[in-house]
């Protein structure tokens, strides 16, 4: 239900960091702001939006006259279109050169006019452009609460000589064993678990020293965002709350998102920067229940041709059926061989499917997937939760080292697998253990109870309905 009256519509002007992980959420949320009244303008890099046409096609909206999305450019060369650009470039250019065509945007933006801001965490640059017109600023952190403290400590951890590292061989002697026992919230964390960008050898690293820059920006926002619910990560925003008393949980936004009437024109907005291959959910359809493995390490992550390749035998030696996303660009040394060697292709036909990309949200709620091979991104494991489904977490940088200490450490609804060492050995245990095994049994349980809990936060009267009612009337309408 609509909380805004038609007669003074309000404008939320929109902007995630230019990549999918974060595309998506902003977009649910866009979307349920949209459903409650709202005009919205969604605001994607020049390059995405050519990428946005090329998977998509021209008609991204299908005609809704109160949701438009608008472009500016990201100061970067263009380079491969079916690729994620370099994210260090990314950080760096966004923040140089992307405040004059964004002030220029909401200049041009007059009907109706913003008045609101929602940007990326990361992109804090529109806390300038929201002084200057006087707007609230609301930064959307697409992370967990977890990774949001321990960002909200990274000067902390420099401070104390524990990030970046001294040397290399900090890396394999034991002190990344090193105990982390004062980051409010928090228990039972060492150097290992933190995020990725802590285990730089490089004082100029240039993410560790932008996420400082950003996180130190937090402080100067209307409001936060984090899209996690209260009864995952009780300890930490209990903590936070204190810290940053306009905190927002208004999470899982899937649940919220699924309550939105699907006659509402919503189903053709989409922002996937690859074309789906939804021919899988037919697939999926003549499968048993539980019985599928998914496989899927996201938006980003590159990996080798070996490491792949071992994955890929430890899914045939499962003798499990799998559906597995591989990205055109998901082997980092650019290697113009089949990805998949041709025997394994063979010899997994009758049970397994590969495809480029696919409906994530979709796939996950089917009956037919019996659990979730993930890197750990927030989005896959809020999306885990969203719809019960276990996890082999495989981790390969920043935040998805510390979401895979709290899923198997905390959560208690997944498996580890070392994504340095692939063997297909471990893969072959690990995915005969989740679809079959006592273990699995278990955290799949445990899975569903959190399924549970996502739904209750979400439901009329919920921690995180509740909260995103206060955040639409005590910021995005609030008049100073």
């Amino acid at each position: 239900m609509s909380l805004v009256a038609e007669t003074k519509k309000p404008h939320a002007l929109l902007i995630p960091f230019p990549t999918q992980g974060h595309i998506n959420p902003f977009l649910k949320l866009a979307k349920i702001l949209h459903n409650k009244g709202f005009y919205i303008t969604f605001v994607n890099t020049e390059f995405n939006h050519k990428r946005l046409l090329k998977s998509i096609g021209p008609n991204i909206v299908n005609g809704l006259s109160d949701f438009n999305f608008e472009t500016i450019p990201d100061g970067l060369p263009t380079t491969n279109m079916d690729a994620t650009q370099n994210i260090p470039d990314l950080c760096d250019s966004t923040r140089n050169h992307c405040l004059a065509p964004f002030c220029d945007l909401i200049s041009k933006l007059n009907d109706p006019p913003v008045t609101c801001i929602i940007s990326d965490g990361v992109m804090s640059f529109t806390i300038k452009a929201s002084q200057q017109f006087g707007l609230p600023n609301i930064l959307f952190w697409a992370h967990s609460a977890c990774v949001f403290m321990v960002y909200k400590e990274c000067k902390n951890l420099m401070e104390r000589v524990l990030a970046p590292l001294k040397d290399a061989s900090y890396l394999t002697n034991e002190h990344l064993d090193t105990i982390i026992d004062w980051i409010p919230g928090m228990k039972n964390i060492t150097l290992r678990d933190l995020p990725g960008i802590f285990h730089t050898t490089d004082p100029n690293d240039l993410v560790l020293n932008f996420v400082a820059e950003q996180i130190e920006a937090a402080s100067k926002a209307s409001a936060i965002i984090l899209p996690t619910f209260d009864a995952l990560e009780s300890d930490v925003l209990n903590e936070l709350s204190t810290m940053f008393p306009k905190l927002y949980t208004i999470g899982p936004l899937e649940l919220f998102h699924d309550q939105i009437s699907e006659n509402n024109g919503f189903e053709s907005i989409k922002c996937n920067l690859w074309k789906e291959e939804s021919e899988c959910l037919k697939w999926l359809d003549s499968q048993e229940p539980n019985s599928v493995l998914y496989v899927n390490f996201g938006s980003v992550i590159n990996m080798r041709h070996n490491q792949l390749v071992e994955l890929a035998w430890g899914l045939a030696n499962s003798k499990k059926k799998f559906l597995w996303v591989i990205r055109p660009d998901i082997v980092k040394d650019g290697s113009e061989t089949l990805l998949v060697p041709q025997e394994i292709v063979e010899e997994t036909k009758d049970r397994g499917l590969m495809v480029g990309w696919c409906p994530q949200e979709k796939v996950l709620k089917h009956k037919a997937v019996g659990g979730f091979l993930s890197h750990c991104g927030w989005n896959s494991t809020i999306e885990s939760i969203s719809n019960g489904v276990p996890l082999i977490c495989c981790p390969f940088f920043n935040d998805q080292i510390l979401n895979c200490k709290y899923i198997w450490s905390e959560w208690k609804f997944g498996m580890v697998m070392d994504s340095d060492n692939v063997t297909r050995d471990e893969v072959e245990k690990l995915v005969v253990e989740l679809i079959e095994g006592e273990k699995g049994k278990e955290i799949r349980r445990k899975a569903i109870e959190w399924k549970k809990m996502a739904i209750e936060a979400t439901n009329v009267d919920g921690s995180s309905s509740l909260n995103l009612e206060k955040l639409v009337s005590e910021v995005l309408l609030f008049k100073s």
